[in-house]
């Protein structure tokens, strides 16, 4: 899977003071969790942006003054005005543990939904799944190639080997909405279809 490598360095002194003092020097403060220590650091805000402004879902090859630490972005904060990035937090990826995060879903196939003049929604970009390092993907992939006019692909119809969904199984992610000109089409087709039966049993009844 994609893998990003991130430098860093230990941080030494911890609190507001010094973090908004790093933050003036373009240096961002993090923090990684889930192994045997939580571990503080820095790193730069170039060193990120490939990692957040991204809709890609990666591994971190993290290196915090020498020491290697396989990790996942786990959550971002933003300044409220000017979007700043202010701290990540990262997911240490320990093997043969268990660990929640978000996958992104793609979508491959041609519907026959769509060629038959419907349109192909996503409504549901990422799915929450519960896996072990060695199991872990890049993303979802759903295959709509047979998805039909009005039909929907549920969670409880994904494959992923080695990987738990957590999202409920009713819940659609995908599926082919029927345009309205389509719609007002079928009705009229169908109501047309009405008058001549009507048509033809008072006929016969003549």
């Amino acid at each position: 899977m994609k893998t990003i490598t991130i430098e860093g360095e230990k941080r030494e002194v911890l609190g507001k003071k010094e973090s908004k003092h790093m933050r003036k020097h373009s240096m961002l403060p993090c923090v990684l969790y889930g192994g045997e220590e939580n571990i503080h650091f820095i790193t730069s805000q170039n060193a990120i942006k490939n990692l957040v402004y991204t809709p890609d879902f990666m591994k971190v090859d993290l290196n915090i003054g020498g020491t290697r630490k396989q990790a996942i972005l786990k959550d971002m904060q933003f300044h409220p005005l000017t979007d700043q990035v202010m701290h990540l937090d990262f997911l240490e990826l320990v093997p043969g543990k268990p660990f929640v995060t978000d996958l992104p879903v793609r979508l491959v196939g041609s519907s026959v939904g769509v060629k038959a003049g419907g349109k192909l929604l996503l409504k549901k970009r990422t799915l929450k799944v519960k896996a072990t390092p060695e199991n872990l993907v890049d993303y979802i992939e759903l295959d709509v190639t047979e998805l039909e006019l009005g039909k929907s692909i549920k969670v409880a119809s994904v494959e992923a080997t080695g990987i738990e969904l957590l999202d409920g199984p009713g819940i659609p992610i995908a599926g082919v909405e029927i345009p309205r000109a389509l719609k007002s089409a079928a009705s009229k087709a169908d109501a047309e279809a009405g008058a001549g039966g009507e048509e033809g049993a008072e006929s016969a009844e003549g």
